[in-house]
């Protein structure tokens, strides 16, 4: 009788043991345990400088593609693969898992804050000018163009930077709309106006294209105001909203790099300038309307 019994006990923890291993066996690889095995991550762009494209050599350049290299290489993730998409396509492909994380500039909102997980945020980002080498009417602010008549104004039509420029006090008459950058810049060139606006990082693309001389970028620029405070928008990298300790791990990292200053380094290197401040925000508060 004893010896039935040590054999049934025995079956017993025998069989709890392969259920244990069979439960760990089953359990899925989390999407940070597969890079971090891996020692790559998948990234969604939509192949436009500053934020993320392909170089010459076929390799992932531009502002967000080297920041997720920087922080990834010390964790053992040394290759960054690149998936080009449409902008408006990135986020339902990041949820239908084609990629890790996307990286293509997003601003934080709160509606996107619904459907993704954002890292903290990496820059924070103004309305831009663009005028002629020199500045000649030294133009410095949406204020100014709205208070001289003489300065003729060029923005892109139904632009958000259009609307900035109304709301601070540019009227639509003194407004040059234009269909795409091209004809904003050409129109600058040809003198039909005197600076242009578009988003800091629509600047830094111009500025850094060969075949365009003889503009630079109007600094300081003050753009809309709210209550006293120049109104800005946040960059971030996105993750799954499953995928929470994969941002949490790239959070980390983040935080070093503005720190040390890699992230002012990486700045510089794909055409921003000092006006573009390094946040010390969280994602949570923009995600709830605070900054």
């Amino acid at each position: 009788m004893r010896s039935r019994l040590c054999n049934a006990a025995a079956a017993l923890v025998t069989g709890l043991a392969l259920l244990s291993a069979s439960t760990v066996a089953l359990r899925a690889e989390t999407t940070r345990e597969r890079v971090l095995r891996q020692g790559t991550i998948v990234v969604g762009i939509s192949n436009g400088a500053p934020w993320g494209f392909r170089g010459k050599n076929g390799e992932a350049e531009g502002f967000h593609p080297e920041l997720i290299r920087a922080a990834f290489k010390s964790l053992g993730v040394g290759r960054v693969e690149i998936v080009v998409t449409e902008f408006g396509a990135l986020i339902p492909a990041l949820n239908a898992q084609r990629f890790d994380a996307i990286a293509a500039g997003l601003y934080i909102t709160p509606e996107r804050c619904r459907l993704v997980a954002f890292s903290d945020p990496d820059l924070q980002l103004a309305d831009a000018a663009v005028v002629i080498q020199g500045n000649p009417k030294k133009v410095h602010s949406y204020a100014q163009i709205a208070a001289d008549p003489a300065i003729k104004f060029g923005v892109g039509r139904g632009s958000t930077t259009a609307k900035n420029a109304e709301a601070a006090g540019v009227s639509e008459d003194r407004m040059l709309l234009f269909p795409d950058i091209q004809s904003n810049i050409s129109a600058l060139l040809t003198g039909r106006i005197d600076v242009a606006a578009f988003s800091a990082p629509t600047v830094a693309r111009i500025l850094s294209d060969e075949n365009i001389h003889g503009i630079e970028r109007a600094l300081p620029f003050q753009g809309v105001q709210e209550g006293g405070k120049e109104r800005f928008g946040y960059s971030a990298i996105a993750f799954r909203k499953d995928d929470s300790d994969l941002r949490d791990l790239y959070n980390s990292r983040l935080k070093e790099l503005k720190a040390d200053g890699t992230v002012a380094k990486i700045m510089a290197k794909n055409g921003f300038s000092d006006q573009e401040k390094v946040p010390d925000l969280t994602s949570s508060k923009l995600c709830n309307g605070q900054d």
